[in-house]
């Protein structure tokens, strides 16, 4: 007897059969989990309960997927040994991260080597660097150690190709893979200005980041643009963590005047400003609005689902991915080093956690 679900897999295995290959997005969907459980499985990762790792061992046979061509082309894969080295506290960012990274490897053929530096002391990045420089052909990074001008020359010295992703600024030593966050902010401002909103607060992101800076800038350049005033009572630094973003909350909305919108500079801050107001009682958007930065899983994991700005990690990752292995390629066949600076395109996502504000 054939069941529904057993039918299912079996089109699946012939669609799949007809198509392109699996990925290990669709392995993940199929099996209820993240990419990066699938990843654990896949690499024999103990650290995975058993219920879990049946479930993608079944999404695997289902789907006839393969793990990373690069098992099966490994000698072609010598030299594009490419490291992902991450210190980010939010976790929606790093899932996005690992995400992008995971699949553009997966079409490179690259060997994706991802390691978390959480525990390694700033004064220890040089050497970490130096030690990494030695295994790679080529090193990803994130913010904020896109921003470490000791870990970037420690890898330019060794001669390893680099790219920043989501850096802010493009710098002329390393490739870059990023969005205008100037004009990201400045576009989310107009936004909640063309709604009729004047007293806007904002919480900045983690001050070691120069996409905090920017997103500050262009906030502020929309106001003035629009004739109005940036309160500096209204104005709360944030650490891109959710729980910087519930202190801010609730010292920009225990004021006797707060603010009738709320911008912060990533989605899980903005998440906590959400929390906070529902716990004061406070209807968002009706009485006051919220929105965020990234459109990570946080922005639709709140009810309203958040108003933001899509910054496409996972793109940003994969794409990166996929410029440094052209750039080891083209260094192999003798061609001198290249910088990029890669600026992809942002969107403003609306959804329901704006609306004009109440009367006063």
């Amino acid at each position: 007897m054939i069941t529904p679900s057993t039918k299912a897999a079996k089109n699946s295995k012939s669609v799949r059969r007809r198509g392109d290959a699996a990925t290990i997005h669709e392995v993940a969907k199929r099996a209820g989990v993240s990419p990066m459980t699938v990843s654990r499985v896949i690499n024999s990762n103990s650290n995975v309960r058993d219920e879990k790792r049946e479930l993608v061992l079944r999404a695997v046979r289902e789907l006839n997927y393969t793990p990373n061509v690069a098992a099966r082309s490994l000698a072609a894969a010598q030299g594009t040994r490419i490291a992902l080295i991450y210190t980010n506290p939010s976790s929606s960012y790093l899932s996005e991260l690992l995400v992008g990274a995971l699949d553009g490897a997966e079409r490179t053929a690259a060997q994706l080597v991802i390691e978390s530096w959480d525990h390694v002391k700033q004064s220890a990045e040089r050497g970490a660097a130096r030690r990494l420089a030695q295994t790679v052909g080529g090193v990803i990074l994130p913010p904020p150690l896109c921003e470490s001008k000791a870990v970037c020359a420690e890898l330019i010295a060794a001669d390893v190709p680099v790219i920043a992703i989501a850096a802010g600024r493009f710098r002329a030593e390393i490739s870059s893979v990023r969005i205008d966050d100037f004009r990201a902010a400045h576009d989310m401002t107009e936004h909640l200005i063309s709604f009729g909103h004047t007293r806007i607060g904002f919480i900045k992101g983690h001050p070691n980041q120069t996409a905090s800076v920017l997103r500050y800038e262009g906030f502020v350049a929309a106001m003035t643009n629009a004739g109005l005033t940036v309160d500096p009572l209204l104005v709360h630094q944030g650490f891109f963590t959710y729980r910087s973003g519930l202190e801010a909350a609730e010292k920009l909305l225990d004021r006797k005047k707060a603010p009738t919108a709320v911008f912060a500079s990533n989605d899980d801050m903005a998440a906590a400003v959400v929390s906070v107001a529902h716990r004061k009682g406070l209807d968002v958007p009706r009485d006051i609005s919220v929105v965020g930065f990234d459109d990570t899983a946080s922005a639709t994991t709140v009810w309203p689902e958040l108003t933001t700005i899509r910054q496409p990690i996972a793109a940003m990752a994969a794409t990166s991915i996929e410029l440094l292995q052209r750039g080891v390629r083209g260094r192999k066949e003798g061609s001198s080093r290249v910088v990029l600076d890669h600026v992809i395109p942002h969107t403003l996502i609306k959804r329901d956690s704006v609306a004009p504000p109440a009367a006063q």
